[in-house]
């Protein structure tokens, strides 16, 4: 896979571990060059994990974040930069108070998008990925990342637009990343319940009850099982923001290379022929109908939707 090169842009340090990760180590393993790009520092994140709320780290967190996503980075063998836009906070609350002010939610979308078409300018990426137009949630970073994400590969292959941004490049194809398919919780939990009668993700899955499954928009399947040790410690690095006691490892590795090996994305747009594929028939590479050898034309409106 020499030549190719995958960039996925999140909002904050971790969202790269808990989405994606183990396809991109995988990818990167295999010669892939791949970068992440974080537009936020996460200042305004709260330390999660109990062990690591102390004085010391609630002093200098946003240092301390920046030394995890370094390490995260590392365990998954990828390249990493820094957007330099700030963690615009999750809003709680009814009312919910106002964002504050400077913000990367409330940064102008032009400024946000001219910060992505740089950055996709100079690594000249094949593949994208992004979240989907709800954020994964909705957090009002995973929110303004999808849209600068989406007007970025757009704008990135128009010479007209941000000229002093670096040549123009077309991406071939942007996923959505879908971290929790519904139906691969349901069946971790029944194997975890059979093993030991206890239900660990009773919790998550009520908060989805009634809810559409995204496999319903999944498109592409990545097995990427000999990956998710290296997922696992890339979210370890992250120790402020992860319990490693809490659900996300309830299932041993062992257990889920078994009953679902695979990470899930959406292919939401393609500047290459996309063939038709019968309802379960998943594509298994994103940079399937990619050729690293041929650079695609540029120019204004070079692409459509994947769906």
């Amino acid at each position: 896979m020499a030549g190719l090169r995958l960039m996925a842009v999140h909002a904050h340090p971790d969202d790269e571990s808990s989405k994606g990760s183990a396809t991109m180590a995988r990818y990167a393993a295999e010669g892939v060059r791949v970068l992440v790009e974080t537009c936020t520092g996460g200042e305004a994140g709260s330390i999660l994990n109990p062990a690591m709320d102390r004085p010391d780290v609630v002093a200098d967190l946003p240092a301390v974040r920046r030394r995890e996503m370094a390490r995260a980075a590392s365990v998954l063998g990828v390249a990493h930069h820094w957007t330099g836009f700030i963690d615009s906070g999750l809003p709680e609350g009814d009312p919910k108070p106002p964002l504050p002010e400077g913000c990367f939610a409330l940064v102008d979308d032009e400024v946000a998008t001219r910060a992505l078409v740089a950055r996709i300018r100079e690594f000249r990426p094949h593949v994208l990925i992004t979240y989907d137009e709800n954020g994964g949630y909705p957090h009002p970073d995973h929110l303004k990342v999808h849209t600068a994400s989406m007007a970025a590969y757009e704008a990135a292959a128009d010479p007209s637009r941000f000229p002093d941004a670096g040549e123009p490049w077309a991406v071939a194809k942007v996923y959505y990343t879908h971290g929790f398919p519904r139906r691969r919780l349901e069946l971790l939990d029944d194997e975890l319940y059979a093993r030991d009668g206890v239900r660990h993700f009773e919790e998550m899955l009520s908060r989805w009850r009634g809810r559409p499954d995204v496999m319903e928009r999944v498109t592409t399947q990545v097995e990427c099982s000999a990956y998710f040790e290296q997922r696992n410690l890339a979210l370890l690095a992250h120790a402020t923001q992860i319990d490693p006691n809490g659900w996300f490892f309830a299932a041993p590795v062992e257990m889920q290379q078994r009953v679902w090996p695979t990470e899930e994305f959406e292919l939401a747009a393609s500047r290459v022929a996309v063939p038709e594929r019968a309802e379960g028939d998943y594509e298994a590479d994103l940079f399937e109908g990619v050729d690293p050898n041929v650079d695609l034309p540029v120019g204004p409106s070079t692409s459509e939707d994947a769906r």
